[in-house]
């Protein structure tokens, strides 16, 4: 048995060493592209144009939905956050999707709200709701009671009680800047054919948090979070724009992002699923090519909304056996666009990348990593061999990392500190050593319990003052 592991392992070394020069050749490729891009569009984006959203002279109104399942610690601070918001017209709706903990309450009490009688038209389906409310102090801040559903089903509940063209779908634990609807939002007015525009997420966790306002932005103190700072900067920075540059991004984060209703309401909504953020994109892409309709979903490199990640090594490996779990069911419920060329270069480039490299991804890494442990205490790795594995795994990555954190930081000059930009970077140096492992493993379990609809409840912190957390 033995002897037939390592006779298979010694066998498939070429195409492990093909996937991590693919993988890294691929981030080199599009940070370079990342840089140019972002660049360009920052010359581009001039303060008049931001100036004409904000005089009202040219905007959509909008409405904001913040779904919420037991965000008694935080939803209160995120609501006032987004109603200081600088936007000539929009809507808050928060939609309480069966709390069992005290959020409901603490929005009544926070915000006056009283009871209403307001029809609300079934576009999408979803579960029932309860109540409706409004503020007294806020006449645009309402509030859904529903029966609990799931996120995806409370979005639902969101789109049918809107009255606007666009709406902005926001985790409640997030934080939008100030400006970041403006930014977000000017592209729809530019170019009717934007379906779906997408900012940046940014790591919330160490920055000081007053009234719902970012006051000051700080690398976080615990390990998993620095860690996870590191993967969303390369993430944003690299991923999404280069994606957006190929226009087959197939992703915007459902801690922030901005659609056209219709659009949205033709493909029905929200499916159920874990990775309903995805899902609804890569529909919204099918539904276009089928449709013969001129559209464009957009990663927009300026707006920022910041989030806060996991403080704990569970709810981490929650949220990442979660996400790898949603990857695969939009992937499988959409699989007819697979190599398609119907649906251009989403089914050509896009779809098969994610069903190569981030789909099968996991299980190529750790056949890579577990195999070089074995073969190495084995005898069987040649120095050749050894050196070629950690310049292709090790530092390559690493370099793609510390890339991501010097440009990100030349670009946007979040963190003032130098310290915490050195920071950062030590812990992109670590990541290959026992962190991305960790990772590998848990998405790689995912991959064998994909049909799994739980989604498993992070812990929070309370968003005002320093948002962190301890590592366990």
């Amino acid at each position: 048995m033995l002897h037939n592991i390592v006779a298979f392992l010694l066998a498939i070394q070429p195409v492990i060493f093909i996937y991590f020069i693919v993988l890294n050749g691929f981030y080199t490729l599009f940070t370079i592209i990342s840089l140019r891009d972002i660049r360009n569009y920052l010359n581009a984006v001039t303060s008049q144009s931001i100036d004409n959203v904000l005089n009202g002279m040219f905007y959509r109104p909008l409405s904001i939905l913040v779904p919420a399942y037991n965000e008694e610690k935080t939803i209160v601070s995120s609501v006032k956050s987004l109603l200081a918001l600088r936007y000539p017209e929009y809507e808050v709706i928060v939609i309480n999707d069966g709390s069992t903990d005290g959020t409901l309450e603490s929005l009544i009490n926070e915000f006056r709200l009283v009871r209403i009688d307001k029809p609300i038209s079934l576009h999408v389906p979803h579960r029932p709701i309860i109540a409706k409310y409004v503020s007294v102090d806020h006449p645009y801040l309402f509030v859904l009671d529903k029966e609990n559903g799931g996120k995806a089903d409370a979005l639902n509940a969101g789109i049918n009680a809107s009255q606007f063209p666009l709406f902005c779908s926001i985790d409640a634990d997030s934080v939008l800047e100030d400006d970041a609807l403006i930014r977000a939002t000017r592209l729809f007015v530019e170019d009717r054919e934007v379906v779906a525009t997408g900012g940046i997420v940014r790591v919330l966790n160490g920055c000081e948090v007053e009234d719902g306002i970012v006051k000051g932005v700080r690398a976080p103190r615990g390990m998993l979070e620095c860690f996870q700072t590191v993967e969303y900067t390369k993430g944003f920075l690299s991923g999404r724009t280069s994606w957006n540059y190929f226009r087959s991004l197939l992703i915007i984060s459902g801690a922030f992002g901005i659609f056209r209703k219709d659009m949205v309401m033709a493909v029905k909504g929200y499916r159920e699923s874990v990775g309903e953020d995805m899902d609804l994109v890569v529909r919204l892409h099918r539904h276009c090519r089928q449709n013969r309709i001129r559209y464009k979903v957009v990663f927009v490199p300026d707006p920022v909304c910041w989030t806060q990640v996991p403080s704990d090594m569970a709810s981490l490996l929650k949220q990442r056996n979660r996400w790898h779990r949603g990857l695969i069911d939009s992937l499988w419920h959409n699989r007819g666009m697979f190599l398609n060329p119907r649906y251009g270069t989403v089914g050509l480039f896009g779809f098969p990348y994610f069903v190569t490299v981030e789909l099968l991804g996991p299980a190529v890494e750790f056949i890579g990593y577990f195999g070089f442990v074995l073969l190495f205490f084995l005898g069987q790795v040649n120095r050749e061999f050894a050196i070629l594995f950690f310049l292709l795994a090790v530092l390559w990555g690493t370099w793609i990392n510390l890339g991501s954190i010097f440009l990100d930081n030349l670009i946007y000059k979040r963190y003032k500190g130098l310290g915490d930009v050195l920071k950062l970077c030590l812990f992109g140096l670590l990541e290959f050593f026992g962190y991305r492992q960790i990772i590998v493993v848990e998405r790689l379990i995912a991959t064998f319990m994909f049909w799994k609809k739980g989604w498993g409840k992070p812990k929070r912190k309370e968003i005002d003052g320093e948002v962190s957390g301890s590592v366990a």
